[in-house]
């Protein structure tokens, strides 16, 4: 089973792309949250590895991977929700040009999140 995990490897993420953004970034207010909350998912996710270290049943292993996979979900929605907000606002705001290169950039981030 293993080596069918290694022979399919996920495509690398795209580089972080530094934006000239005046002010802070749209999940900004709620950084301390999203903080918190990916703590708990980094935690979850070390629980998960434990399980497989200690031979849990396969079904509770998966159920576990689910809820890191909804948690992981739900803080993509809210940090879209914030971009589209925040950031795609404020450069439609500043220009035409700019608002549309900041939806291009949304939808091409959703494009990922709905393929993987």
């Amino acid at each position: 089973m293993l080596d069918r995990m290694t022979e399919t490897t996920a495509p690398a993420p795209p580089a972080p792309v530094g934006h000239a953004h005046n002010g802070p970034h749209g999940y900004a207010s709620d950084k301390e949250a999203y903080l918190k909350r990916m703590r708990r998912i980094e935690g979850q996710v070390r629980g998960i590895a434990r399980m497989i270290d200690e031979d849990v049943y396969c079904i509770d292993i998966l159920t576990q991977v689910s809820a890191v996979t909804k948690a992981l979900q739900a803080v993509s929605l809210g940090l879209v929700e914030d971009h589209l907000g925040h950031c795609v606002v404020d450069a439609a705001r500043s220009s035409e040009a700019e608002g549309a290169a900041k939806v291009k950039e949304a939808a091409d981030a959703i494009g990922r999140l709905v393929r993987s």
